[in-house]
């Protein structure tokens, strides 16, 4: 019974054809985007999955298509994302970059709206490292003294 259920989520994943698309990477934190970009009807997969299946929360829907609403061609593109790594934060941050370089590359005129917006600069912001002696990376053990 196992073994039908677990085809049947597979199959559920889209193949998209996107022979014809502009192609960018975006990066956030410790997650990569893949991102491919074609004129279309506004459909987004992410991870082989619609975006609203993917990313449940409205807050990263929102995210993930806020380069499209900002150029105002959101029922034009069609997005086809695969993203690994870090979290669903990271990785709505990741396909908004690779997005906004994929738009760019399809069309010059939109660089001057998503600059404006500074959606077109890797964000280089990463967690600090724990140090040794430390609790977390700038947490220190509790000093008694006396």
């Amino acid at each position: 019974m196992e073994n039908i259920s677990n085809n049947q989520a597979k199959s559920k994943k889209i193949k998209l054809n996107f022979k014809d698309s502009k192609y960018a990477t975006g990066r956030r934190k410790k997650s990569v985007a893949k991102v491919w970009v074609k004129k279309g009807s506004g459909n987004i997969h992410v991870n082989g999955l619609k975006m609203n299946e993917y990313f449940k929360r409205p807050v990263h829907q929102i995210i993930v298509t806020r380069p499209l609403e900002i150029s105002e061609v959101a029922s034009n593109y069609d997005v086809k994302c695969s993203v690994k790594g870090g979290g669903l934060s990271g990785q709505a941050g990741a396909i908004i970059l690779g997005i906004s370089k994929a738009l760019i590359s399809h069309d010059e005129n939109l660089k001057k709206n998503l600059k404006k917006d500074k959606l077109t600069t890797r964000d280089s912001r990463v967690v600090e490292r724990k140090k040794y002696g430390h609790r977390k990376a700038r947490r220190s053990f509790q000093f008694s003294k006396r």
